[in-house]
Formats: C-alpha cells, structure tokens, sequence
C-alpha cells in the first residue's frame, strides 16, 4: 500500500511542477542520456546516465532537476525542488522590496486657488502621510481661465502648502509655472 501512496505523490508531484512553464526540468521530463549528477550536498557524483540519475534521486526521496542542459555534459543536481522553488521565489520577493524602496513614489496633489479650508486640511493630512512613508509629494495648482493673469495666488497656495508641511518635509524644487500649472515638489526630510 505504501508503494502504492508514494507512487502517486511522486506522479502528482511531477504534474504539478510541470504545470508552471517557466521552471526548470525535472524527473521525467529530462531527455538527456547523460548527465553531471550533482548530489544534495553539493558534492559531484560522477557523469551518469539518466535511469542511473533517477534511480538515485528516487532512493534518496529527492527530486533530479537539471540545471544546465545546454552544457556538455548537462548538469543535473539531486534536491527537493519545492523548497529550491520556494527560496528562490522568496529571493524575488526581497529584490522587489529593495527595489519598491529604492524608486519610491512621486504622489501628486492638486490644490487651487480658492481651495477651502477644510479641503486643504485633508490633502496636507494625506500627504502628510505619505511623507512618513518615505514618498515624495508633488503640489499642483491649476490655473483656470483669468485665474492666469495672477500666478502669485497659486504660489501663495503652494507656499502654504509646503509651510504646513514643514515639519516632515524639506522643499526640494521651488514653485514652477508649466503651462497653465505651477508646482512643487517636497521630499521627506531624513
């Protein structure tokens, strides 16, 4: 009966890790005459031929995975391949962290020039709360028609902004006219 259980979790198994694509060969999927064997511990077994591979993995309850088919000879290692799977998926996770901290967003707010005073307490809120989250901020007023001819109110607006923000946030460019808009972007202060 035992053989019978062991047999199928080792048929599912290779199922299911031939389902994803972009993985590596294993067990039966190898269709190379000879390989490198590498054992679980790293140590090098010898060039062997692949039901002699096989038959080692299946005694050691590990699955036979090559690594390097394009090699001469290809390179197979004995390991559970789940696990190698898992680390290495664990590994991705981590470099995407580091990278998500690395390249931190810009996070845009848009204010105008006859703002309210609630409104403004609320974007100067979130913002606030992106700043301690190590974002960048970026406050913009958008001029609408005659609003044009007095850009000073916008920079005021803007201004007002940063000031109350001060305390989390240093300026890092100044208020700036592009198009019908002005801007400034605060980073957070380290």
């Amino acid at each position: 009966m035992d053989t019978i259980v062991s047999t199928f979790y080792n048929v599912w198994r290779c199922i299911y890790i031939a389902n994803n694509k972009n993985d590596l060969p294993i067990n039966d999927q190898i269709k190379v005459a000879e390989l490198m064997v590498i054992g679980p511990n790293g140590e090098q077994m010898g060039l062997k031929k692949l039901e002699d591979a096989l038959t080692l993995a299946s005694y050691a309850g590990l699955d036979l995975v090559l690594m390097n088919a394009g090699g001469n000879p290809a390179v197979a290692k004995v390991m559970d391949y789940n696990k190698f799977k898992y680390e290495r998926q664990k590994k991705q996770k981590e470099a995407q962290k580091k990278q998500r901290e690395t390249n931190k967003e810009v996070k845009e707010y848009r204010l105008s020039i006859t703002i309210d005073i609630h409104d403004f307490e609320t974007r100067r809120k979130n913002a606030q709360g992106y700043l301690e989250k190590g974002h960048k901020i970026k406050g913009l007023v958008r001029f609408k028609g005659r609003q044009m001819a007095h850009p000073e109110l916008g920079r005021d607006v803007l201004n007002k902004f940063a000031e109350s923000l001060s305390d989390y946030a240093d300026i890092e460019t100044e208020p700036k006219m592009e198009g019908r808009s002005m801007y400034i972007i605060l980073a957070p202060k380290k």
